[in-house]
């Protein structure tokens, strides 16, 4: 929630003072990320320290980070919910951090890259990890501490988090759905002192349903909601059951035909080579399309419904099983060998889930760049904790959260819809009418290539294979991502 350069040379005294967007201190600058629903302070402590917060303005447990400096020490700290994240690099006597890793621009060598994160990423075994794809760059994970000082850089893993390890029976006369949604609409509510036009990010699926209708509820000036419509019949299905959300909760609604923004396509931030993040969410294009729209309407906060598959999952948190590696034919040879790695130097058990706060990474920066703020009530930890005791029956194919749409008055087919929306039609129109042409540039001309991180051989032969097959594979995606990303900031 903050970006800055700070020097060690200037942490001996205080002085900070506010110039334009930011504090500044002779060469040194800390400047808040520009959110209606974010408040900045300044805190002087003892003699020459001076803490630097900024945290979510709302009631109830808020995101915050913060950065202490005081003479020769520069700390760092995050909060529980990870919204954003923070990317740190330390050079010479000044730290650099920001949470669009695209601004430490001067400070990423495509050239010099981390081959476990790389390989992380080809092979999609993601990790929710202080490791970035760049050399020397790390993310502040939730409730970590950076620590600068002549030494240098160190980050300091919090402990794991506590979690209900079993779920609890119901006492008898208590209604789940009742509790769900007073819990639920309760943490929308708390914004509500805070901004006055929102917008609910709404698929047609019922976690972001349930999310409108306590958005709906919770008395905001004005209420929109956004979206990416879907092709074909699964797109006509979803655009009908946004419209009989839409019409039952009395919002304004704005759609955007995915279909048209698939990725690399031409005007698209890949295409067009703007530094972004090359570890990026796959359909940022899309997105990118809703955000426009968001701003547009002048929306200070955006509800997402993301986290709901994971907080309706059955696991033992115990004894849990990371998902099976897929095999990747044209891993090189480097990343082939950083395989065994994958699973070191991870960060301990979160507060919320891993997977969600993977995915805050990939689609929340872009939103913060347009000072609007993304807020993911489902995993609340109030509501991560409420859901972690629920007996397993009333998460099975989410029937809490089915229950209360139908309670709401809305028709089957938006509480269960029998064929859900998803994103494959859309990425393979964008690797086959796009993709491929990159693929091409690749065989003549690539950093992953030259790294050792891709086979050539193989990269050619999937190349001939997506020609006539019926579907490019996906994985593909990861890879051009990847390769187009790293260009950008080269």
């Amino acid at each position: 929630m903050l970006s800055f350069r700070v020097r060690l040379a200037d942490t001996r005294d205080a002085g900070w003072r506010w110039d334009t967007d930011r504090w500044v201190k002779g060469e040194s600058w800390i400047r808040p990320a520009h959110a209606t629903a974010l408040v900045a302070e300044l805190i002087p402590g003892d003699g020459a320290s001076t803490c630097a917060l900024v945290r979510e303005d709302k009631d109830g447990e808020a995101d915050y980070t913060s950065l202490l400096v005081r003479p020769g020490e520069i700390q760092v700290s995050a909060g529980v919910l990870g919204t954003v994240p923070l990317y740190l690099t330390a050079v010479g006597d000044e730290i650099c951090g920001s949470w669009d890793i695209a601004d430490l621009r001067p400070h990423l060598r495509p050239d010099r890259l981390n081959p476990r994160a790389v390989t992380r990423t080809l092979s999609r075994q993601h990790r929710y990890s202080t490791d970035t794809l760049f050399d020397g760059v790390y993310r502040l994970t939730e409730r970590a501490t950076a620590v600068f000082t002549p030494v240098g850089l160190s980050i300091h893993y919090p402990e794991p988090a506590q979690h209900v390890l079993a779920p609890r029976s119901l006492r008898t006369g208590v209604d789940p759905v009742t509790a769900f949604d007073a819990l639920l609409t309760e943490a929308v509510t708390e914004w509500r002192t805070t901004v006055g036009c929102v917008g609910v990010e709404v698929s047609g699926g019922a976690d972001s349903a349930n999310v409108a209708l306590s958005a709906a509820a919770a008395g905001f000036g004005s209420v929109h909601t956004f979206g990416l419509l879907m092709g074909g019949r699964i797109g006509q299905l979803q655009r009908d059951r946004r419209r009989t959300l839409v019409d039952h909760l009395g919002v304004r609604d704005a759609a955007v035909p995915a279909m048209q923004h698939p990725p690399f396509v031409p005007g698209g931030v890949r295409e067009r080579r703007r530094p972004h993040d090359p570890a990026g969410a796959f359909y940022q294009e899309a997105f990118d399309a809703v955000r426009g729209h968001v701003a547009a309407r002048g929306c200070e906060l955006i509800f997402t419904g993301g986290g709901g598959d994971e907080v309706n999952a059955h696991h033992s948190r115990t004894d849990s099983e990371l998902p099976p590696f897929e095999p990747v034919p044209w891993l090189g040879d480097k990343a082939t060998a950083e395989l065994a790695h994958v699973n070191e130097n991870l960060a301990p058990i979160p507060v919320l889930p891993v997977p969600t706060l993977m995915a805050f990474g990939l689609h929340n920066p872009a939103y913060v760049s347009l000072g609007i703020w993304p807020v993911a009530p489902l995993v609340h930890p109030r509501m991560i904790r409420f859901m972690e005791q629920l007996p397993y029956e009333y998460k099975r194919g989410k029937r809490m959260f089915r229950d209360r749409l139908r309670r709401a008055g809305l028709p089957e087919p938006v509480a269960n819809p029998t064929e859900p929306e998803n994103f494959l039609a859309i990425m393979e129109s964008g690797l086959r009418t796009y993709g491929l042409p990159l693929l091409n540039e690749m065989l003549t001309n690539s950093l992953l290539v030259d790294l050792g991180y891709v086979d050539a051989d193989a990269l050619s032969r999937a190349r001939d294979h997506a020609d006539w097959s019926p579907a490019v594979p996906d994985l593909l995606c990861d890879m051009l991502a990847l390769e187009v990303g790293l260009r950008s900031l080269a």
